[in-house]
């Protein structure tokens, strides 16, 4: 029957090297078969008895149809819930040409700007925009969602108050209740003391540091803060409003009357609903703040060539870089989000927008008047697109559900006897008629057509003066500019050439595993049965996602060999979080209250201090031996020390220095003979999965980096989604939430505003591991490390490897060390990193886990011609390294402290350099037939940061005085 079976299949499709290479790439590094390798590697007594039983795979096409089955299984009802969510229209050249485009969605974070000058330039539009509609003049370049956005104003405000001893953070009722739950869980382990009430009566005083607001409310009120704010700046308190980018066209922003910090959620500029993410929070405060802002500020800086050039600035407000000293742990963002809302802009401007928001509010108007005329009490009395509809009884709502459900429709449906109805920039007068014959029939009168529209046509629809906007936005010319979809396809375009992402080059991150996001695996992302789900629809209707979400369980469970698994994690940093929180819960419920201490080896990644110092842990240091493996003298020592104490290790595996620690059994073995538990850092869990699991060594729970082992790309920095697996003990706490039931019977609070995080883009990794099937996911492992250890061989004769294991081999990714070169050439690890991009490279990662030092990570995707085009690349930057330390190049004018070097340097007039134009942007043959160019010269980045400009300059910068 073999002959019936499907050749084509998915795993030759994402693994690079096909069997000749291999042999080629293993006879390189010395080892008589794949299998051979994997045993030198990774430690026997972890190794796993028997492969996971995940799945049979499936083929693309097999894939492709049974996600659209899935999808049909949704449905897809009209969606007046609201609560943050709204149907929105994507425009088809944004969804095109993002959305769907690798150029856009496989790129890395712009670490090194001179490649990333699009989505930098996308990103300042966001960053631009968000500032404009709220009022205050910084903006970041977007957080993983709004209850996120709010709980990191309540952090930077804590951390920043004036009272030091104030410690009460008061949050109005009306608030989304999705955000006061995750504002409990981030609140509790800090001693933050949340007090939750009528912001009306509040008393405020100097016990208070902040407070947080909703406008419009979780009612779609538009509420009058003018006393409230009065009194809380009286007592020396700040301000956060959570607010509506479409509400902000129209009403007054936040800034005007007080703000320190507005929040909110872009998704209704452009982003689909997709059942609760990927969206793009939004984040804006005073200049007070600029240097303490959680996230990432993208800034207007100058090239070495003096011309203007975008990079991240102040980029230590990544706060995790300061490891324990950390005030959050936010690491990554919504990038491909962001950029999608902030284009959604560019494409509609100012009128557009507000056309769009008018319309919207007068069918609200429009469709109170007609619920009056019915004999309906409508309780907000200034609204943007929300009303709130009083009902007789219980029994009429339940009538009401039932009535709009036959029709397909959802209103919310509150615990008191009242309906909430938002409209969107979807709805039309059909719809709001159709809307009013719902309740018609409940109240048992006649919807006349013709009474309806009589109705409609005599609407106001204008918002109360108290609150309509007088101030202008969007002023720059770029939202001003591209009117018709030739001119936004070709700015678009423009944008994305300045950028390199894997579909030009391998980008060979360590710790990054930027493998092949698939086709296959990205188009369900677009199905309108995914796409259009609202978060909190009813659970009747959403039959396909619950077995998107029940199969991805099932697998990451047997691939991890942990039982309880939460999807809601919406990147890998929030995934440590959620992790410890569930470890914290755990020792309280046997009440261990006093165990606060973790231990994190001095090798692990920022974020694992900056995640441990938000659960309220108290952070220990392990030391690593010479060979980078954790000091297990050090390690027992601590752990016996703090044995009253101790919480849990973290710990990451295989280690960031990119090697398979032997002892690792021993170590998960000491931390629970002294109490605590073992939290594993999934980052390099693609040197795993397949061979050997996190409760193979040990663990009680780990976190699973979807965007990269399994697949979802990185968006330019975003999206990403951090589920945690835990063993069965911990189970009963993984996390809830307020609006939907999820997590165990002692769960704790939410860990995101959705309660299965960004739940759209978990079919890009379902797609992933069902295409490849439990054979082809160990296979990918398997490659992945033959990919590293093939480099290393390759290189090791030319760079020193620091760090390898017991075998003499490394795992997924491995470690050169540079640190020789600025003594012998005067080259930084900058230097080389810039000068890869003369090459057509991405660096890898740069000085991270041990400074001047590159981590290479190429994945089992690229195969074994692009691995060599690298390879040919590093030998070549080496033999340049090697003029500068022989004399035969200036240490001062060379190509590596001059790159990378651009079109317009090359063809300038003036060439001073020692070395010719020909070995500035040909250094190899090939890059004469395909050759990417940097758009801009090295970044000047302390420039940037003394001169902080993170909006797009106003339209007088484009004046000159002199015409040439």
């Amino acid at each position: 029957m073999q002959k019936f079976k499907f050749s084509d299949t998915f795993d030759k499709r994402h693994i690079g090297p096909g069997e000749a290479e291999r042999k080629r790439m293993l006879d390189a590094i010395g080892a008589e078969s794949l299998d051979k390798l994997i045993d030198e590697t990774i430690p026997s007594h972890i190794r796993l008895k028997k492969d996971p039983e995940v799945c049979d795979p499936m083929t693309e096409a097999e894939f492709l149809e049974y996600a659209t089955a899935l999808s049909q299984k949704n449905i897809v009802a009209k969606s007046y819930i609201g609560m943050g969510y709204y149907p929105t229209v994507t425009p088809p050249v944004i969804l095109r040409n993002i959305l769907e485009n690798p150029g856009w969605y496989t790129q890395y974070t712009p670490y090194q700007a001179e490649i990333a000058q699009g989505r930098l330039e996308a990103l300042m539009n966001f960053q631009t925009m968000v500032a404009d509609l709220t009022g205050l003049p910084i903006a970041n370049a977007s957080l993983l969602d709004e209850a996120t956005a709010a709980s990191e104003a309540m952090l930077m405000l804590h951390s920043n108050k004036t009272n030091k001893t104030a410690e009460k953070f008061f949050v109005d009722k009306e608030v989304f209740p999705q955000t006061i739950d995750l504002i409990k869980t981030r609140a509790i382990p800090k001693g933050i003391e949340l007090v939750i009430g009528d912001s009306a009566t509040a008393d405020i005083d100097n016990s208070f540091f902040a407070v947080l607001v909703q406008y419009p409310d979780n009612n779609g009120e538009l509420r009058d803060y003018t006393t409230f704010f009065n009194k809380v700046k009286a007592a020396g308190a700040s301000i956060i409003v959570a607010s509506d980018l479409m509400a902000l066209t129209m009403v007054k922003n936040p800034g005007e009357f007080g703000a320190d910090v507005v929040v909110g959620s872009s998704q209704r500029f452009g982003v689909p609903m997709g059942y609760g993410g990927p969206h793009a929070a939004f984040f804006a405060t005073t200049d007070k703040y600029k240097r303490v802002i959680p996230g990432r500020i993208i800034g207007l800086s100058v090239d070495a060539k003096g011309n203007p050039a975008y990079r991240m600035a102040l980029q230590t407000r990544e706060q995790h870089i300061r490891r324990e000293k950390a005030t959050s742990n936010i690491c990554t963002a919504q990038v491909l989000l962001a950029i999608i809302a902030g284009m959604y802009a560019v494409y509609h401007g100012p009128e557009g927008i507000k056309e769009i928001a008018s319309r919207i509010h007068s069918l609200t108007s429009a469709l109170e008047d007609m619920l009056k005329n019915l004999g309906f009490s409508q309780l907000n009395r200034s609204y943007f697109d929300t009303i709130k509809v009083e009902l007789s009884n219980k029994a009429a709502q339940e009538e009401l559900r039932k009535l709009a459900g036959a029709k397909n429709i959802n209103f919310r449906y509150f615990d008191t006897p009242h309906a909430g109805i938002s409209l969107s920039e979807i709805t039309n007068i059909y719809d709001v008629f159709e809307i009013a014959e719902i309740f018609a029939a409940l109240s048992d009168k006649n919807a006349d057509s013709s009474e309806l529209e009589k109705i409609a046509a005599a609407s106001s629809g204008k918002i109360s003066s108290e609150f309509e906007r007088t101030s202008g936005y969007l002023f720059h010319p770029v939202f001003n500019s591209y009117r018709s979809e030739t001119e936004l396809l070709r700015y678009l375009k423009k944008l994305e050439n300045k950028d390199l992402s894997l579909a030009h080059s391998m980008i060979p991150l360590g710790s990054c595993t930027m493998k092949l996001n698939a086709t296959a695996e990205m188009i369900p992302i677009t199905m309108t049965g995914f796409a259009r789900m609202h978060p909190f629809a009813p659970e009747y209707q959403t039959a396909g996602y619950k077995e998107v979400i029940s199969e991805l369980e099932s697998h990451l469970a047997e691939i991890t060999g942990f039982p309880g698994v939460s999807l809601q994690p919406n990147s890998g940093a929030q995934g440590e979080y959620a992790g410890l929180m569930v470890i914290r819960e755990y020792h309280l419920s046997r009440g261990d209250h006093n165990r606060n201490v973790v231990l994190i080896p001095s090798s692990a990644h920022g974020t694992n201090p900056a995640s441990a110092v938000m659960a309220g842990m108290n952070v220990v240091v392990v030391n690593c031996d010479d060979h980078g493996n954790i000091d297990v003298a050090d390690l027992k020592a601590k752990a016996e020390q703090y044995k009253d104490t101790l919480s849990a290790l973290m710990v990451t595996y295989p280690s960031t220095h990119g090697v398979f620690e032997k002892s690792i059994v021993d170590i998960c073995g000491t931390i629970h003979q002294f109490g605590g538990q073992v939290y594993m850092d999934g980052a390099n869990m693609n040197a795993q999965v397949g061979l050997t699991s996190p409760a193979a060594i040990g663990a009680d729970v780990c976190h699973l980096n979807l965007h990269k082992t399994f697949a979802i790309p990185h968006g330019g920095g975003g999206p990403g989604m951090g589920p945690i697996c835990v063993a069965e003990h911990l189970r009963p706490f993984l996390p809830g939430h307020a609006v939907v039931k999820t997590g165990g019977e002692k769960a704790i609070t939410a860990i995101s505003a959705a309660p299965y995080g960004s739940a759209l883009i978990l079919l890009i990794s379902l797609g992933y591991i069902k295409m490849l099937g439990s054979k082809g996911v160990k296979e990918s492992t398997e490659v992945a490390i033959l990919n590293a250890n093939y480099i290393k061989a390759k290189l090791e004769p030319y760079y020193k490897v620091l760090y390898s294991g017991a075998g003499g081999r490394v795992a997924h990714e491995l470690i050169f060390d540079f640190r020789d070169f600025k003594r012998t050439a005067g080259i930084e690890v900058e230097d080389i990193a810039k000068r890869l991009m003369d090459y057509g490279f991405h660096a890898p990662t740069v000085s991270f886990p041990v400074a001047g030092t590159i981590m290479v990570e190429p994945t089992e995707s690229e195969a074994i011609a692009e691995l060599d085009r690298f390879i040919d690349a590093m030998i070549s930057i080496r033999q340049e390294i090697t003029e500068i330390e022989t004399g035969n190049a200036d240490m001062h004018d060379n190509v590596l402290k001059n790159s990378p070097h651009t079109i317009d340097t090359l063809i300038s007039d003036e060439w001073n350099h020692s070395y010719s134009r020909e070995k500035a942007a040909y250094p190899v043959r090939s890059l004469r037939e395909n050759k990417f160019w940097p758009s801009v010269s090295r970044i000047n980045s302390a420039y940037g940061d003394r001169n902080l400009v993170c909006v797009c300059p106003p339209v007088s910068d484009y004046i000159s005085d002199e015409v040439k």
